[in-house]
């Protein structure tokens, strides 16, 4: 949520600040926002554009009213949390009279209280938002207690302020500098020559340099075109982790398709591939990342929690099923936002997994922090280098997807999908749970997915025109057993998420316990069969579940391994999927369900990769 953008350069670096925050602001809009705004630092006045509404509604009011050349800028797309979507709404916030500009991503707790503070001191506040309370509070330490040091103003503020925060100011007296303060919530330095950046992550100046620099939680940066530093929020000096981003600007692009969402289904077999890329050492065996997990605590776990949300969750129990089968660890999935308010069991011999794509997921965060406050190792599960959950955590296993824009997740799904097999596959060979050629047959079967999502893919003219068919349903039901199951429940997710169509997935032996009263005639439900070469008692109540609902008058979209004969006379339409081992299905099977929401968005005439009322990085509780 909120996309925070900053920009400082000398005087020959050949970009103006304002084009610079709006170009990152158009990279940030997957984020979700309902207003934008702009300031920049010119001739000894800060100058101010903000509009309710989508980054191109700002760029017309800069047209109609140009800022002037500058050097120093900030900007900012908001989420409401405080406050409706309205102009005064919008940040940044201009504070002490337009001395000082302030935009801030996430939620100031104590908010009630400053303000009350404030206003005794005499401040009256335009705005309905937490940001202007944090802003104004910036103003009055600066002048007072900080005695016009901007740094040391922004780190007192920080230790007065509750909730999850990252702040950018700039002072119309100090030209040459940023001045930003981090707390849960995601901030990245990017470095250029003779002109450096921030954001609140690397697609905000991607444009312009790959060269980047972790924040760590509770710092304060000050920004100038030659560098950088750092002090935590004690006042001592900090450091900052460089690293270079592994993805260039284009890979933001559409590339000609006709939305982000549609090109990352079509990037899947690229972001599976990459994935697995570079997972062996030199004697041949599975690696990870970045592991700080001494090899016999991993061998002592007795317990796997998965902790996630949204469609991370849905991946995570697909995790399940593999960890639990591949290494005989008791494996559980928690929705993130329940974990630690449920007074969890977890200890030294309990290993949580996090799956976030974006690192900054806030309730997975929290609970990260949780579980190792109970004395639990973490391995993190993530698309995004630099960011919170990674940094926090144990032991790391990044994905490769590639941005993902959309707001709806497609490729960072099967990503994390992927990169669970592999833990699952890592620890059963730290465990001895699975000889090496055993390990290496199942890689040699991740390896052949790609190939096989493409085909999958190849077939999208036929389930576009499903979903264009569809398109007028009240309500979509998806029906699955074993892996089958968090498939059901992720394609019931997309429809709900970007078609605003009622969905519902079920493990489909709960039919009999209460779903099927919903099954009548005309009723569109997708059924995911599991390989008949797999488990054929699974198959064949799968089977037995399509006549079951057959025979009440539901449409039957089945999804079935090619050569499966066995549903076709119980079906009205069959997606056909390559063969493959039950346990790596779910990499095949969810993807014509994905696709197949995206054309029944699209013939609804909806966004959608910027769906209503959601935003892509959830940064706060």
């Amino acid at each position: 949520m909120c996309g925070i953008v900053g920009y400082v350069g000398c005087a020959d670096s050949g970009h103006d600040a304002s084009d610079v925050v709006i170009e990152g602001l158009k990279r940030l809009e997957y984020r979700g926002y309902d207003s934008a705004g702009v300031a920049v630092l010119a001739d000894g006045n800060i100058q101010l554009r903000k509009k309710a509404g989508k980054v191109s509604t700002l760029v017309d009011a800069i047209r109609s009213a140009p800022l002037p050349a500058s050097k120093v800028g900030i900007g900012h797309t908001r989420w409401a949390t405080h406050g409706g979507p309205t102009d005064a709404n919008a940040h940044p916030h201009l504070v002490d009279g337009g001395n000082i500009a302030v935009v801030h991503n996430g939620i100031i707790e104590n908010f009630v209280e400053l303000k009350s503070f404030l206003e005794k001191r005499g401040y009256q506040f335009v705005s309905d938002t937490d940001t202007e309370v944090a802003a104004a509070l910036l103003a009055d330490v600066f002048k007072n207690e900080a005695k016009g040091d901007l740094t040391e103003a922004m780190r007192l503020t920080s230790n007065r302020l509750d909730g999850a925060f990252t702040l950018l100011a700039i002072q119309r007296d100090l030209p040459d500098r940023i001045v930003a303060s981090r707390f849960n919530s995601p901030l990245v330095i990017g470095l250029g020559e003779g002109e450096n950046y921030l954001s609140s992550d690397v697609s905000g100046f991607i444009d312009y340099t790959k060269n980047a620099v972790e924040i760590g939680n509770g710092q304060v940066v000050t920004l100038t075109p030659e560098g950088y530093s750092v002090i935590d929020f004690a006042g001592q000096p900090a450091l900052g982790k460089e690293f270079v981003v592994e993805w260039d600007a284009t890979a933001a692009e559409k590339g000609g398709f006709s939305s982000f969402m549609d090109k990352e289904i079509h990037d899947q077999p690229d972001a599976v591939r990459d994935t697995l890329i570079g997972r062996f050492d030199e004697e041949g065996k599975l690696t990870l990342d970045e592991v700080n997990i001494d090899e016999s605590v991993l061998r002592s776990v007795d317990k796997i929690i998965v902790i996630a949300c949204g469609t991370a969750a849905y991946a995570g129990q697909v995790a399940r099923y593999a960890i639990e089968h591949w290494c005989r660890i008791p494996t559980e999935v928690e929705l993130a936002h329940e974990f630690r308010y449920r007074d969890p069991i977890v200890n030294e011999r309990t290993l949580v997994v996090a799956l976030s794509q974006s690192g900054e997921t806030m309730d997975t965060l929290m609970a990260v922090r949780h579980a190792r406050e109970q004395g639990a190792k973490v391995v993190a599960i993530c698309n995004t280098r630099g960011s919170s959950i990674p940094r926090e955590a144990d032991a790391n296993l990044y994905t490769h997807a590639g941005p993902e824009i959309a707001v709806a997740s497609t490729k960072a799904f099967l990503a994390q999908i992927t990169a669970s097999y592999l833990l699952g596959l890592y620890l059963a060979q730290l465990r001895g749970n699975k000889f090496a050629d055993e390990i290496r047959a199942i890689v040699d079967e991740l390896r052949k997915m790609p190939e096989k999502i493409q085909t999958v893919i190849d077939q999208e003219e036929a389930v576009k025109k499903l979903g264009r068919e569809m398109k007028d349903a009240g309500s979509v039901l998806f029906l699955g057993r074993h892996v089958g199951f968090p498939v059901a429940l992720e394609g019931a997710l997309k429809l709900k998420e970007i078609a605003y169509l009622h969905a519902e997935g079920f493990a489909a032996g709960e039919l009999k316990h209460g779903p099927i009263a919903l099954v009548e005639e005309g009723q569109p439900v997708f059924v995911i069969v599991p390989s008949p070469k797999g488990r054929n008692a699974l198959h064949a109540k799968v089977v037995s579940n399509i006549q079951e609902i057959r025979a009440r008058g539901a449409i039957t979209i089945v999804i079935a391994e090619e050569g499966d004969a066995a549903v076709e006379q119980f079906a009205n339409h069959v997606i056909r999927i390559p063969e493959c081992p039950t346990l790596l299905q779910p990499l095949l099977a969810t993807v014509p369900l994905q696709i197949f929401a995206c054309a029944v968005a699209t013939a609804k005439g909806f966004d959608v990769d910027q769906p209503r009322n959601l935003a892509k990085s959830v940064t706060v509780e």
